[in-house]
């Protein structure tokens, strides 16, 4: 399908919605919610300068996802990749990695083993006490620093309760594609939360839960298995989850002040395909044995936040949060037999720890017609990698690393008259790596008489590199593949317009919201592993390639009483312009994604069906392939186009003190899809298929509410 006619098709969905249009007023019940990420003041998303995509808690409760990427993995323009040989799931927004936006829990970005808010892998956050997600698409240097190249991701926690207990405990049973027993398949959850207002002013609540995934087997026979044909192991790792949470928040008419802790553990075992079969000749026996690991992260959060008045009118917001993450590696070997560990080997893998502080003073000047907000943030990031990691030095020690970052904003709101609002902003930055940095952003907002929102948000962010990038070493009789210290941050920029309306029609019985949003991103010195020296073969990073996408997309919602339902379409260009390779080509590459959700309440049953979908079409990406010649050419590789449906019910029991959730996930039963868009590497070659689920599986959820 030709852009032009998917544009043409756009339009005409906003302006169908308007022909049928009876009455411009709203309600705001359900199209309306505060947001505060990127605002100078907190404030509704309709009166937001930025465009907020907000994903509230009772959408998070329909589709009854374990992790974040659940929840995340059917939303327009975000694309998330298992990794089975790691554990990990890859994301992408706008076509860039997950090094280019930032994830951030209450305005404080994540830590993870590669970076503070970027890299984070979103199946280590669960859902428990998350009260919404916002999302805001496109560059966010000037409020959240850098890495929010493509964007940002905002987790807001729960922090009250209007009753004096609430306890919930729930249990979840799922299956791994057909694969369930109690104590060695599947995929078995518990968690409980208990929360308390102590007074009108001091509310507390603790949270735990654990997540056993048992991995998928497929074909693999797992851990006991002592043949060496390579079936040993998992196709998907095993890993279990282990989280515990608590909050403290006091409130009163002059301070709001709340503290959380949030503690993680996960522990990831590979089990080697390669069995040693020991065979002794002498006695015609056998002992098989193969050298496994259990990779195990610990991640440690604190935060503190206060906020109020100041001298009557100035608004503060400050929160210092301290956190850290461990990665620790045990290797051993294992008989199989026996089911006995020997020669065990324990060491720390990878550590990174950071103090962080952000702080915004609203308010400075407030008229009428402008509002300034002053900002500050400090984040003082350490980092080592040690000798068992890829990460080495020559004297085969651990490598540290310090990025400190001293960062002061600016931004403020002009509203030129009750129709057009203005909002600029600047960010400078100092750090102990690189020389000082200067972003800047502006957003408009232009409404008019009969309801229509114009937005345009126009801003720049730069990505740091990252701790490989800077740090690798390692050099062997086979091996020169080292980071450059000099290496500058790249600089990324982006163009968004938005063309929204809201209305009700049918006397009020039905309310859409349509949006048609035109995309542009540039991202230029993007850092790539080069070929420095051809004799002998030698590796470096370096700023040298670029990055452009191009696109639209429209998001669509209509309410009909008890019926919810969203539909989204986007067709996205990538250009990626390989200036690290001789011969390289810039063209863009289309893709095609669609996406809806359906929710239907059945008051009298008190049960809601919900339909989760998303279509991803055909994706390109030139690769360097050797044709019939033997030359060296790029060529348009492809991955196949895929279809993602979750199906979900809830049922309320007993004034909802007992809900009843089951559904079936991946109801196209996907496992992989075909590719020839990578490029082999030094010692394999291209994967010709990619994973992306364990097939069909189905869960029931079972969830005990006690308010009091």
């Amino acid at each position: 399908m030709k852009i032009h006619y998917l544009i043409i098709f756009l339009v005409n969905f906003q302006l169908f919605a308007q022909v049928m249009q009876k009455n411009d007023s709203i309600s705001t019940q359900k199209l309306d919610e505060v947001v505060i990420t990127g605002q100078v003041n907190p404030q509704s998303v309709s009166k937001s300068v930025l465009e907020v995509k907000v994903i509230s808690k009772e959408d998070i409760k329909r589709q009854s996802g374990n992790t974040l990427a659940d929840i995340l993995n059917t939303t327009l323009n975000i694309n998330i990749t298992p990794n089975t040989s790691t554990g990990k799931s890859g994301v992408s927004l706008f076509g860039l990695d997950s090094q280019y936006f930032k994830v951030l829990i209450d305005n404080i970005p994540i830590i993870n083993e590669e970076g503070v808010g970027n890299n984070t892998d979103l199946n280590l956050i669960n859902l428990n006490d998350i009260e919404r997600v916002e999302i805001v698409e496109g560059s966010m240097g000037v409020q959240y620093g850098s890495n929010a190249v493509s964007g940002i991701i905002n987790i807001i926690t729960e922090k009250s309760s209007i009753n004096d207990w609430d306890i919930s405990a729930y249990i979840q049973e799922e299956t791994v594609g057909d694969e369930y027993n109690l104590n060695q398949k599947g995929r078995h959850v518990q968690s409980i939360k208990i929360g308390h207002n102590f007074s009108d002013q001091f509310y507390a609540n603790a949270l735990y839960n654990r997540n056993n995934f048992y991995g998928f087997f497929n074909n693999k026979k797992g851990q006991y298995y002592e043949l060496n044909d390579g079936l040993r192991g998992h196709e998907w790792l095993p890993k279990m989850q282990q989280n515990v949470k608590t909050l403290f928040s006091f409130k009163n008419e002059k301070l709001n002040i709340f503290y959380r802790f949030d503690y993680l553990n996960e522990t990831i075992e590979r089990y080697n395909e390669n069995v040693d079969i020991n065979e002794n000749t002498s006695t015609s026996t056998t002992n098989p044995s193969a050298l496994d690991e259990i990779y195990k992260n610990n991640r440690f959060y604190h935060h503190i936040n206060g906020s109020g008045i100041l001298f009557e009118d100035i608004g503060y917001n400050i929160s210092i949060s301290f956190q850290k993450q461990t990665k620790d590696l045990e290797q051993y070997t294992y008989r199989i037999r026996k089911r006995t560990k020997e020669n065990v080997e324990k060491g720390e893998y990878q550590s990174r720890s950071v103090l962080f502080s952000r702080g915004t003073f609203n308010n400075i000047i407030s008229t009428q017609t402008i509002d300034l907000q002053l900002g500050y943030e400090l984040s003082l990031e350490k980092g080592t990698g040690s000798s068992l990691a890829i990460v080495i030095n020559p004297e085969n020690e651990v490598v540290r690393q310090e990025l400190n970052n001293y960062d002061f904003f600016a931004s403020s709101e002009l509203r030129l008259n009750k129709y057009f609002f203005i909002q600029p902003g600047a960010r400078v930055s100092f750090n102990n790596l690189f020389d000082t940095q200067f972003v800047g952003s502006l957003g408009l907002r232009h409404l008019t008489n009969n309801g229509w929102e114009l937005r345009t948000i126009i801003g720049s962010s730069n990505r740091t590199p990252n701790y490989n990038e800077l740090y690798t070493f390692f050099v062997d009789v086979n091996h020169d593949v080292q980071g450059n210290p000099n290496l500058e941050p790249e600089k990324g920029f982006s163009s968004f317009i938005h063309i929204k309306k809201q209305s009700s029609f049918s006397d009020k019985n039905i309310k859409v919201k349509n949006k048609l949003s035109f995309n542009y991103l540039d991202l230029k010195n993007r850092i790539e592993l080069i070929v420095v020296n051809q004799s002998p073969l030698a590796f470096q990073y370096n700023n040298i390639d670029s990055f452009k996408a191009l696109g639209v997309f429209s998001e669509n919602e209509i309410y009909y009483n008890n019926l919810k339902a969203q539909i989204g379409l986007s067709v996205q260009g990538i250009s990626k312009i390989l200036n690290s390779r001789t011969q390289s080509k810039d063209n863009f590459l289309f893709n095609l994604q669609l996406n809806t959700n359906i929710g239907y309440t059945v008051p009298k049953w008190e049960t809601t069906f919900s339909l989760f979908f998303k279509y991803i079409g055909e994706q390109q990406q030139f690769v360097e392939k050797t044709n019939e010649v033997g030359e060296q050419v790029f060529k348009a590789g492809k991955t196949d186009p895929y279809t993602w449906m979750d199906a979900t019910l809830n049922k309320s029991l007993f004034n909802n003190q007992l809900i009843i959730a089951g559904g079936c996930r991946n109801l196209f039963d996907i496992t992989q899809v075909n590719t020839t868009a990578f490029e082999g590497g030094a010692h394999n070659d291209a994967p010709s298929q990619i994973p992306l689920g364990y097939g069909r599986s189905y869960f029931l959820k079972l969830t005990y509410n006690l308010m009091l």
